[in-house]
């Protein structure tokens, strides 16, 4: 009712207190729809206020201005904010501030950093709140001379021993990379809340060097030592660091208990955040045990919630309960996936070969119009072609919803290098050239895969040269390992060996692999040695290596060098584990594994592999006679 005939409905509510039908122009009521019209947003009873203001005769008074300034900036119309404050004969600091912080709010970078000039030179001094604003906004569009004015200022006027103020001049610092003026203006407070050691951990955070690990941690260190506790932002800042394979799991698991034991999760928005911060570490930490109970624990889980316990069983290897979650999340809890949840997922298809899966996604994607996200877009192509589907990932490359950037020129790239597609790729990787698109390393990398793969060594080392002399990108050890993987599948075995020894990285595991598999197909043993020597010493705690090694020893009937393989691997407490397939039928996934007899299935399965054997023997095979 009051949405609709507001000044009447009050006029009846409150009739009886009033002897005049003007009773809604009483100051305290005309403050109360000002306070509507802000929390509604609706222009429409900012008019009607302003309107009875004029009529009554409070237009020269600042309080009410300033009201109607910010009611006329939440409703979005500027315009008729500068009206209200031009018309005003005496401002204050408070009309100044509603005007700059309403047309901040509306994203008026530069009308506010000319009010703010106005404003230095009227006779009003702009305060803290001020320049927080003006500093703030200088920080999010990374406006560094404005930023500096905006200190230079509260130096001046002493505002800047302001806390608040000076944190968000210390925001604005980092936001446009000025760490050591952050670092200096934190230095020089003599009094900092926990709000000041967040900006600074944060800049260490955005910097995403993890060498910097122990800084950071010595910072919380001297946080607590002033008597000051990591709130629910500390925390989720610091988290990430703790999910790398750098040994600072423990780290995280304190930062867990920290949260438990001061209750940082007490409202249901840190709940979840924190969450998502600790699914995602123990994730990284390869805890996935311990992921899914802090996501079972979850009073109130939403979508970001259930995408990132999605991605965290993907991260370790589970595709399969990934996309059991994927579905449980919609069927059982009715929470509609967003873009990244559909991007999450789409890995899980790839894994398991589920193309349905994947079209099911895809589909889903169409009907809430979400089809011109060129990320997911990507992930979409990405797919198609893992699920051995080329010709819907080119429908798809060549769809006009969205428009192709490097990542997706990349992964069409990299589809055709899969199937070993070299002409392909190529004709796409020349059509990207001529695009204007700059290729990076997972291009190259899908291209020169390609061209091993089809056998064109010589364009792909003419590829190779090209985007080092022309583009200017480093040989990393992937586009390397490219190379010497396409030079060792053409037999070149000597010029792959000549490659790594003259390559400016050092080998690792992935190039030793290409020349050990060059020279097992080319029968080289002297470089087969020397390929399986520095991939144990590369590598010393893969299994993978050692049983390779084993089954090789195995087929030249060298039974002395198996049991010595054999007895390391045991003494060293390596086991592999075994080799899985699978294979979708009728809506579910059947996986098998090496010697595997837990399939329901099973015995009918063995003696229809015994039929197709007695099969591709033939009915002449030698061993019936």
């Amino acid at each position: 009712m009051i949405l609709f005939f507001p000044w009447k409905t009050f006029i009846q509510v409150n009739s009886r207190h009033y002897a005049s039908s003007h009773a809604f122009v009483h100051s305290d009521n005309l403050l109360q729809f000002l306070h509507f019209s802000i929390n509604l947003k609706s222009l429409q009873l900012t008019r009607e206020c302003h309107a009875q203001i004029l009529s009554v005769g409070y237009d020269q008074n600042a309080y009410f201005a300033a009201k109607l300034i910010s009611a006329y900036s939440t409703c979005g119309d500027t315009l008729h904010s500068q009206i209200v404050f031009n018309k005003i004969r005496h401002k204050n600091v408070y009309l100044w501030n509603a005007l700059i912080n309403g047309f901040a709010k509306n994203h008026l970078v530069n009308e506010v950093f000319c009010l703010f000039k106005k404003m230095c030179k009227s006779n009003e001094y702009p305060d803290e709140f001020t320049l927080s604003t003006v500093s703030k906004l200088s920080s999010e569009h990374k406006e560094l001379l404005q930023g500096k004015t905006i200190h230079c200022k509260s130096v001046r006027t002493g505002l800047v021993l302001d806390t608040v103020l000076a944190n968000s001049i210390m925001s604005m610092y980092c936001k446009c990379e000025e760490y050591f003026e952050s670092r200096k203006l934190f230095d020089e407070m003599p009094h900092r809340s926990v709000a000041s050691w967040n900006v600074l951990i944060c800049a260490f955070a955005v910097l995403g060097d993890y060498r910097l690990n122990e800084a950071i941690l010595d910072l919380v260190r001297y946080m607590q030592i002033e008597g000051l506790k990591p709130d629910a932002f500390t925390v989720s800042t610091l988290l990430p660091f703790c999910g790398a394979d750098d040994g600072k799991y423990v780290y995280g698991r304190e930062l867990h208990c920290h949260v438990l034991k001061n209750n940082l999760n007490s409202d249901s928005y840190t709940d979840v955040h924190l969450g998502c911060c600790l699914i995602d570490m123990y994730s990284k930490s390869d805890k996935i045990i311990f992921a899914r109970r802090v996501f079972d624990r979850l009073e109130r889980g939403n979508v970001f919630s259930w995408t990132s316990m999605i991605n965290g069983y993907e991260r370790n290897g589970d595709s399969s309960e990934a996309f059991n979650l994927f579905r449980k999340m919609q069927l059982r809890y009715k929470i509609e996936p967003n873009r990244v949840s559909l991007i999450t997922v789409l890995p899980a298809c790839s894994s398991l070969a589920g193309l349905l899966y994947g079209k099911q996604v895809h589909g889903f994607a169409i009907r809430k119009q979400m089809n011109d996200e060129v990320s997911l877009c990507n992930a979409l192509i990405d797919m198609y072609s893992k699920c051995g589907s080329l010709n819907y990932a080119r429908q798809l490359f060549e769809d006009g919803s969205f428009c192709n950037d490097s990542i997706t020129w990349s992964s069409m790239i990299s589809g055709y290098g899969l199937h070993g597609n070299g002409d392909e790729a190529i004709l796409l990787y020349d059509q990207m050239l001529h695009a204007g698109m700059k290729p990076d390393v997972i291009t190259v990398v899908g291209v020169l895969s390609a061209c091993g793969k089809a056998g064109l060594v010589s364009k792909g080392l003419e590829i190779y040269n090209s985007v080092i002399k022309d583009y200017g990108i480093y040989p990393t050890v992937e586009i390397s390992a490219c190379v010497v993987d396409m030079l060792s599948r053409s037999g070149q075995l000597d010029r792959a060996l000549h490659f790594i020894k003259a390559m400016p990285v050092e080998a690792g595991p992935s190039l030793w692999g290409a020349l050990l598999s060059g020279s097992i197909i080319h029968g080289n043993s002297k470089l087969r040695d020397l390929a399986y020597e520095f991939l144990i010493k590369v590598e010393p705690e893969n299994p993978s290596n050692y049983v390779s090694l084993s089954n090789f020893h195995a087929a030249s009937m060298k039974w002395d060098f198996v049991a010595e393989v054999r007895k390391m691997m045991k003494e060293r407490g390596f086991k592999k584990l075994p080799g899985c397939s699978w294979i979708y039928i009728n809506g579910k996934t059947h996986c098998f594994y090496v010697t595997d007899k837990l399939h329901p299935c099973s015995n009918f399965i063995y003696e229809m592999l015994d039929d197709l054997v007695l099969a591709m023997k033939g009915p002449f095979s030698p061993s019936d006679f």
